[in-house]
């Protein structure tokens, strides 16, 4: 995909007709998903996108305008004009000149190979389970980024992704069971791999069990725990922090989680990576949370301005008709040293969280979640999966007494997170 001349032609237009600075940010998605249903095969799709969002401002006040596929440049540019005489005048965050060259990662796959890494995971869970229904998803998704703006930035690279998830539904009389898993990943999948993850879950489930009540240690699963680090993630927000919302806002310096905990925002890792956000501002490796102690908290060049920390390289946009905004990308959380068997192994009494309905906790750090799939520890083996249970607390409790994480971390969304053990939160269910 190329990109064309459509950005150079809405700088020019916009200058043209009045507007002090302008920025472009243009955006081309192709993907060929492929999806099986009931075991089989159902279809084969291939969609393309374009996007372009102008952002300018005229005596001072900002306008902001979306078009989708082709477009007449000064049309676009009346739009942004006409937003901005409804906007207070702001001032100008623009980023300066660059003209980085960023190399293309990741590499397509043909839709054969989808086709294929779907027959094989569900091959994997049927020939143990063969009464079970599974649906699943795989893709190639290449996405071309390009920013440019009146100050003489001009920035862009292609993104190749790979993903895939398999759904597993396994009904005995009454009793239903939905079990999921998946992988995103650069260059290639491993279907078996997230089939296992699966058969591991079936097998847990062969048995139903009561569940522990009161105050007991909880095991979340790597694709359980972002719940945790979601109100992790707001906390640090600039944004919040401005406006007073962060319960961190004047901790900087000091412990506010177990000192089990690392965290850290890594540019260049996994399948997120990204080397520059939606303003231009190349991204740096950051530590935000060494050792349990609040190093630093994570700005655009608004907020970071107002803090007088100045840009951490996080302004992204929700999506083409949104301002940027501070938001992390590539957040990767140091892991522990035992498996999760060993975690297992290293619990009395306690629950096993793997999945859960409900929304996540927020910035307030309160949840009552309903447990969809979790499983009940005994001197440390797992006896069987738990039904009609709940689990609820604070996250900053959970954060302050983790009490260990596994060596087994996997992306989570753009969070690589390994499972741990959390106190401090209850378990309430029924026999």
């Amino acid at each position: 995909m190329s990109i064309d001349s459509l950005p150079e032609q809405l700088l020019d237009c916009a200058k043209r007709s009045g507007a002090e600075c302008a920025e472009v940010f243009q955006s081309q998605s192709l993907s060929r998903p492929v999806f099986f249903e009931a075991n089989r095969l159902k279809q084969l799709e291939s969609t393309q996108a374009e996007g372009t969002a102008l952002r300018l401002w005229k005596d001072g006040r900002p306008g902001l305008a979306v078009a989708y596929g082709a477009v007449e440049p000064q049309a676009l540019v009346d739009r942004a004009i006409a937003i901005s005489q409804l906007n207070d005048p702001e001032e100008v965050e623009l980023a300066s000149e660059s003209h980085l060259s960023y190399p293309d990662v990741g590499q397509s796959v043909p839709i054969e190979q989808l086709v294929e890494w779907g027959n094989l995971a569900i091959a994997q869970i049927r020939d143990r389970y063969p009464d079970v229904l599974c649906s699943s998803g795989w893709d190639c998704e290449a996405e071309t980024t390009r920013l440019i703006n009146s100050n003489g930035l001009d920035c862009g690279y292609t993104d190749t992704t790979l993903s895939g998830f398999l759904e597993v539904e396994w009904i005995r009389g009454d009793d239903f069971l939905n079990v999921s898993d998946g992988q995103t990943e650069r260059n290639h999948l491993d279907p078996i791999a997230i089939a296992q993850q699966i058969l591991q879950r079936l097998e847990w489930a062969k048995e139903n069990t009561t569940p522990p009540t009161g105050r007991v240690p909880i095991l979340f699963t790597s694709k359980a725990i972002d719940m945790l680090w979601g109100t992790v993630q707001a906390a640090l927000n600039g944004k919040q922090v401005i406006e007073g919302a962060s319960p961190w806002s004047d901790r900087i310096g000091s412990l506010v989680t177990s000192e089990h905990i690392t965290l850290s925002q890594q540019p260049k890792a996994g399948p997120f990576s990204c080397p520059f956000d939606d303003e231009g501002t190349p991204t740096r490796a950051i530590t935000f949370i060494d050792r349990g102690e609040l190093q630093l908290f994570y700005t655009d060049l608004t907020t970071g301005k107002s803090l007088g920390s100045g840009t951490t390289g996080n302004g992204f946009r929700s999506g083409l008709g949104s301002y940027p905004t501070p938001g992390l990308f590539n957040l990767l959380i140091e892991p522990g040293k035992k498996s999760l068997d060993e975690l297992i192994a290293s619990i009395d009494n306690g629950l096993i969280l793997d999945q859960m309905l409900g929304g996540g906790a927020g910035i307030s750090g309160e949840f009552s979640v309903n447990v969809d799939l979790g499983y009940r520890i005994e001197k440390g083996q797992i006896v069987g999966r738990v039904k009609d249970t709940m689990v609820a607390g604070s996250v900053y409790t959970a954060l302050k007494n983790l009490v260990e994480l596994g060596n087994d971390a996997e992306w989570n969304g753009s969070c690589h997170t390994s499972s741990a053990i959390v106190e401090g939160l209850s378990c309430t269910g029924r026999a």
